[in-house]
């Protein structure tokens, strides 16, 4: 499949500031599965636009703006191809010894431990044991059966949380978005020692789809990648009860959001 991406973010400023700086991540990854054929990112008012690449291979554009402005707009566009996945087949992932043996063979250590957002607490705890959250079956049966418990056990609010919204909010009151029910799955399974990475994106809503995705059409997307012995890194999207497919559009790769948010930056006021 190819897609053409339109991602648009406009900042207001009241009153105007003197100065602002901030860094990007919109650019599709390129990897085994996808290619981004072209991207273009426009910023208003105009800035000298610089590239590089995070920890994680991510890609981030950084600018600054150095005069007075109230707004600030930024367009990224893309065209990016995703190759189809096939789904996992339980009959061909290893088991908990081949997840140990691999995990002790490479350094996975930054998607095993806790982050800023994915984290242990006493409502996690709670639900570990309501969804029966320890080794048993196989890896890829027991991440199967959590993202599906995520999905039944949690209703999909809009605007109920915030980006910097802890995931209590969301254990607490059973709902939250995308992004609260990534984090969720994170902290279920890193304590199992089971790699999991946060995956910022897109997801492609289809006719065919739609009564199954919760997900807003129109609106970027979260959900988690967790490493499966045999079958290497294997995509849960936990808000709509799927696998990765050709459908989700991978943009940044990280611990969790405070890794990749799509726009991060600082401004100064003019009576600073």
């Amino acid at each position: 499949m190819i897609y053409s991406v339109r991602h648009a973010t406009t900042f207001l400023y009241e009153p105007a500031v003197r100065e602002s700086v901030m860094e990007v991540r919109m650019q599709p990854r390129t990897d085994s599965t996808q290619r981004c054929l072209s991207f273009h990112l426009d910023v208003s008012p105009a800035a000298n636009i610089t590239q590089y690449h995070d920890f994680a291979g991510n890609s981030v554009h950084h600018f600054d703006i150095a005069r007075s402005h109230t707004q600030v707009k930024v367009t990224a566009r893309s065209t990016v191809e995703v190759q189809p996945v096939p789904p996992p087949n339980l009959s061909e992932a290893g088991d908990w010894a081949d997840l140990d043996a691999l995990t002790a063979a490479e350094d996975y250590w930054e998607m095993l431990l806790a982050s800023e957002f994915a984290r242990p607490s006493a409502a996690l705890r709670s639900l570990e044991t309501e969804l029966k959250c320890h080794r048993r079956g196989n890896p890829l049966e027991l991440l199967m059966e959590l993202n599906e418990g995520i999905y039944t056990l949690f209703a999909y609010v809009p605007n109920s949380t915030k980006v910097d919204s802890p995931i209590d909010e969301a254990l607490h009151t059973r709902q939250g978005v995308c992004q609260d029910f990534a984090h969720i799955m994170i902290a279920l399974v890193r304590p199992l020692r089971v790699p999991c990475r946060y995956v910022s994106g897109y997801l492609f809503h289809s006719d065919i789809a739609q009564e199954k995705d919760r997900s807003l059409e129109g609106a970027s997307h979260a959900w988690v990648e967790a490493l499966v012995p045999r079958l290497g890194w294997v995509a849960f999207d936990p808000t709509n009860d799927l696998v990765g497919s050709a459908r989700h559009i991978r943009v940044a790769i990280g611990r969790d959001y405070a890794d990749v948010p799509p726009t991060r930056g600082v401004y100064i006021r003019r009576d600073s």
